[in-house]
């Protein structure tokens, strides 16, 4: 892992991760700008508050696809060791996107695209987390959370302390970014999926 083709996968990596898949979408099928639709970010939560639900799927779907696709390209330009990194770049460039004034989304769906790429026991195990939180909670915020908390675990035991450290990394700044929906979750007023209280 030299540093030359290092510094390409972070390239690479934020290029495919600032691709805002929500807001394009959104824009595409005329559900109009989703950076004025509720909390105002390109993610899919903020999507599915447009009452589309399969725009709020596809864009889930494709921001997964643009962290898995930077983890496999940064592989191919530099080895595992690049992997991480490029994932990481893909993380920070969908939660901060330079075309969007680095206003992006909170990096949840891309984080396990990641994960996945990094290793499947390592996404197997961001997903059973994720879904297993929203499933009990219907809360998405705290299921993305607590999800990215458990993946520098996971790869403690099925990836390389590398993966750890940057998982560690991108968790860090998953919760920095849910911090508003910290405090709501600590008063008891965070939104659930479908309104139950």
């Amino acid at each position: 892992m030299d540093a030359g083709s290092t510094l390409l996968a972070i390239v690479a990596g934020y290029l495919l991760g600032s691709i805002p898949f929500g807001l394009v979408l959104t824009r595409l099928t005329g559900a109009g700008d989703l950076r004025a639709i509720g909390s105002g970010n390109i993610g899919a939560t903020n999507v599915l508050r447009t009452g589309r639900k399969g725009l709020a799927a596809a864009t889930l779907l494709l921001d997964l696809a643009k962290g898995f696709a930077a983890v496999a390209l940064a592989r191919w330009i530099g080895g595992d060791g690049a992997g991480a990194f490029g994932g990481a770049a893909a993380v920070l460039g969908h939660c901060f996107p330079a075309w969007l004034r680095f206003k992006g989304g909170k990096g949840v769906a891309t984080l396990m695209g990641v994960a996945l790429a990094l290793g499947w026991p390592i996404g197997a195990a961001y997903a059973a987390v994720w879904l297993g939180t929203l499933a009990i909670t219907r809360i998405s915020s705290l299921g993305g959370m607590s999800a990215a908390v458990v993946a520098p675990f996971a790869a403690l035991v099925w990836g390389t302390q590398l993966q750890a450290a940057v998982l560690a990394c991108l968790c860090a700044l998953v919760l920095w970014l849910h911090r508003a929906n910290i405090g709501r979750l600590r008063e008891g007023t965070e939104p659930r999926i479908g309104g139950r209280k």
